[in-house]
């Protein structure tokens, strides 16, 4: 027996839900409507994460989650049990290799992220950084003038981090295209904050105090943040990684004015730089709570942007356009959750996304503490879906 509602989504896709139980349970169907860019024909010797951003025809959203690998997972805290410090779980081959497979292994994601972080390239920038339990990054010698900002040096991955591109050389053949390998980078602005904050900050005072007052010395920071990370993804791209996500979580602490001048402008030369030498690499973009200026993300020229769980999903469709791919956007509270309403709430987000250029994902990482059965569950329902 079958049990079929039909949910309409303003200029985007009409879709309809079955929950039969005869092949595959929760199943959801969609056929395109209006607003939906045409889809073409499916290629099936990519994996299905690079198909849906082309716009190509597929069987289901792929899915992957922010942080799938990390301390939720029992498998991950064996391993800091042996190796306490986080640099030395991101910054060795084999265990960068063990910790993003880990999920891979369990859950087979459409995508399988890299172990890392984004402060990674740091050191190799003349900037020295630790990451202490309790605490989080702690940048030993903040950024406050112009003085500092000439001792920024511009990165070389081959040099500094050569074991982010042999472990994603050892991703790509142990996924072996069955799920796409994903990359990842900080954005100029953000990178910025937490050197001149000197780590993690709530309320951004030194940043905007340096943006605002000294604007220029902190241009030529993010200048240099800008040619290296462009050259990170490149770096990246050529390892292995067959797509690449740029992290600007604290650019939304930006207003639109202040975003347009620190933020959006070096974002867009990252893409077009990277887009002169690798056309076809998929970009995707993430900021936290990014309602407010959503209709400028596309701007900067990315493939995807990774909405956060604060902006309805068919909202973000309709104010970014059907152009553009998208990715999100489950709360990441919602995996505390029964199992009947993280189903509920996958049906709803993709149903809002439509039937095209979707990723689906959380709105942000997954929390600690999260059962891992109901990171199962949502993996599960999530690659029983169909359009």
């Amino acid at each position: 027996m079958s049990i079929t509602y039909t949910c309409s989504i303003p200029s985007f896709s009409s879709i309809s839900v079955s929950n039969s139980t005869t092949f595959r349970p929760n199943r959801i169907t969609c056929s395109a409507g209006a607003g939906v860019a045409e889809r073409k024909a499916v290629n099936t010797s990519e994996p299905l994460l690079l198909n849906a951003v082309r716009g190509e025809d597929v069987e289901r959203p792929p899915v992957w989650l922010m942080r799938q690998a990390g301390r939720y997972m029992k498998s991950y805290q064996d391993i800091c049990q042996k190796h306490p410090s986080f640099r030395e779980r991101s910054e060795n081959v084999d265990l960068v290799v063990e910790i993003s497979l880990q999920p891979w292994k369990v859950f087979k994601p459409d995508g399988v992220i890299l172990f890392s972080d984004i402060l990674t390239p740091l050191p190799g920038m003349n900037i020295p950084f630790d990451i202490v339990k309790g605490k989080g990054p702690i940048i030993f010698d903040p950024i406050t003038t112009a003085a500092d900002v000439d001792k920024v040096t511009e990165f070389t991955p081959q040099e500094w981090v050569p074991y982010v591109g042999e472990a994603l050389t050892i991703l790509r053949k142990e996924v072996n295209n069955e799920a796409a390998v994903l990359g990842f980078v900080g954005a100029p602005f953000t990178l910025a904050s937490y050197c001149v904050e000197g780590g993690s900050s709530k309320n951004f005072t030194k940043i905007k105090k340096l943006a605002f007052s000294q604007p220029k010395v902190l241009h030529a920071l993010l200048e240099k943040f800008t040619t290296s990370m462009a050259t990170y993804i490149k770096y990246q791209a050529d390892n292995g990684a067959q797509a690449v996500q740029i992290f600007d979580s604290w650019a939304t602490e930006l207003s639109p004015t202040d975003f347009e001048e620190f933020s959006l402008p070096y974002l867009k030369r990252i893409v077009d730089t990277v887009k002169q030498t690798h056309p076809d690499l998929p970009l995707i973009l993430y900021a936290s709570g990014s309602g407010g200026l959503l209709e400028r993300l596309p701007l900067t020229g990315v493939d995807v942007v990774s909405l956060d769980w604060t902006v309805d999903m068919a909202e973000g469709r309709k104010r970014l356009g059907s152009d553009i791919a998208v990715q999100g956007n489950v709360d990441p509270g919602v995996l505390f959750g029964s199992k009947d309403f993280i189903t509920n709430r996958i049906h709803d987000t993709v149903k809002k996304a439509g039937n095209t250029k979707h990723i689906l994902n959380l709105g942000h990482g997954i929390k600690v503490g999260t059962p891992e059965e109901n990171v199962e569950h949502f993996f599960e329902v999530a690659k029983g879906l169909g359009y």
